[in-house]
């Protein structure tokens, strides 16, 4: 039977290894998943809170020694990596606080002799198709808001980051969830594709590629089921004349170069008032010259490998092309091809006919351009075929909000980036994608809205 094996990029050793899950059990799963999601769409809400936030809360215990399975699957330093359970269980508290509201029925105003209400439905099955970059923050987003919301849900993980689906499982079977309302699968492509277009699944979740997120299109072709899809973004940043420049070079150098750069929102170009183009230079340079490349399990690291030889090398050919059509290398050269190593750069002398400023990079490099005003800085931002998020970074409140709304992209930054707030909604614009995560809204793409209109008995 087909299978998959985790290969570190630490150190080149076998994670882990599984055999890929074939139709007959596929055709199992699902069955078992729409059998149990029907008892767990009628127990009461608050009991379904309880399950999930000991789940939740399971993990967040088991940070330290899940943080070590993240660093060897993945790359990320040991210094960060237990800190992403933390921000899974601010995310989970977060929506399961928002439950009993984004989930209350809808009372419209009544008129005499009739009782209408709108109630929030579970869609039923529905699959999460989760990255490795952010293993549990990415997946967590949909997970815990759609079995709160009564659905049962089938996790594919990626199969850089296999130890996520199983440390899920875990948690959920010792918060005594009841069986086959949560399940982890193992899936390559193709199996992947006939998971998503089964019958019986009912929605999708998918972050990952532009590529992807095509294929989970066509996948659908044939259903008509909504997706959730996120994928990726090229995100810009301003600095302004006006801004703290030694705090916007530190923030954007943490936005730029955190996780090497393999973030979905991460900073890949930034935008400088020519007046404070110099300083605001020299500071992020000096910053990012502090990054300590190493071996992620040495507490002293700060940039890890990236999660494959592979995706170093295109970083290094986005780098390289650059350079070649006239780019300014400001950091060392890394041309340690072949290697998932790779050492932070920033560059200059970058214009929009270079990939690098408008390909997704997703590994630590940075271009930076200096602009003229806001208007420059505008069409600049806005000139991409991404729009996940923007920052600005400013001390004029009252302007940075009306640049805000002149950006086409799903959330905006004032003088931070690369954060989630899960009190609000998580989505993008362009090919960055479609729907919602997070907040109360994230929970309208995971339910189906149901019209009660009920005429009142005479009374006798």
């Amino acid at each position: 039977m087909a299978g998959f094996r985790c290969i570190s990029p630490v150190d080149g050793s076998t994670v882990f290894e599984a055999p890929y899950c074939d139709p007959t059990s596929l055709s199992e799963i699902l069955s078992n998943s729409a059998g149990a999601q029907t008892a767990w769409a009628n127990m009461p809400l608050s009991e379904r809170i309880g399950f999930l936030q000991r789940a939740s809360d399971i993990l967040y215990d088991q940070r330290d020694e899940i943080g070590r399975e993240i660093t060897q699957q993945m790359g990320r330093p040991i210094r960060y990596s237990p800190s992403e359970l933390a921000g899974v269980k601010e995310r989970s508290d977060m929506m399961l606080a928002l439950a009993p509201t984004a989930l209350a029925d809808v009372r419209p105003i009544q008129n005499s002799g009739f009782e209408t209400w709108i109630a929030r439905e579970p869609l039923g099955i529905v699959a999460v198709l989760a990255p490795w970059n952010y293993p549990f923050l990415t997946s967590i987003n949909a997970i815990i808001p759609a079995l709160a919301a009564g659905n049962s849900v089938i996790l594919k993980h990626s199969a850089q980051t296999p130890l996520t689906a199983l440390r899920y499982k875990q948690a959920f079977e010792s918060a005594g969830l009841p069986e086959h309302v949560f399940q982890t699968i193992f899936l390559d492509h193709d199996g992947a594709a006939n998971l998503v277009s089964d019958a019986l699944i009912d929605y999708v979740a998918f972050t990952g590629s532009v590529g992807g997120g095509r294929a989970i299109n066509r996948a659908l072709s044939e259903k008509f089921i909504g997706a959730g899809l996120e994928l990726g973004g090229k995100d810009p940043a301003f600095v302004r004349e006006d801004a703290d420049v030694d705090n916007a070079a530190v923030n954007l150098a943490d936005g730029s170069f955190f996780n090497s750069g393999q973030s979905c929102c991460g900073i890949e170009r930034i935008y400088v008032h020519r007046n404070i183009y110099e300083a605001f230079l020299s500071k992020i340079i000096v910053e990012a010259e502090q990054l300590k490349l190493g071996d992620p399990t040495d507490p002293d690291t700060t940039l890890g490998p990236l999660a494959s030889a592979s995706g170093a090398d295109m970083v290094r050919r986005q780098i390289a092309d650059a350079l070649a059509a006239g780019a300014s290398a400001n950091l060392p050269i890394d041309d340690n091809w072949g290697s998932a190593y790779l050492a932070p750069q920033v560059l200059t002398n970058v214009s929009h006919e270079m990939d690098v400023m408008t390909e997704e990079s997703f590994g630590p490099v940075v271009g930076i351009m200096p602009v003229d005003d806001d208007d420059q800085a505008i069409a600049l931002m806005n000139d991409s075929e991404y729009g996940l998020t923007a920052s600005i970074w400013s001390n004029d409140l009252n302007r940075a909000k009306i640049i805000g709304q002149q950006l086409a992209t799903g959330t905006v930054f004032l003088n931070r980036c690369d954060y989630l707030d899960p009190a609000l909604a998580w989505t993008g614009v362009k090919n960055s994608g479609r729907g919602c995560t997070l907040s109360s809204l994230g929970y309208e793409q995971l339910t189906r809205p149901k019209s009660y209109h009920f005429k009142l008995p005479q009374e006798l």
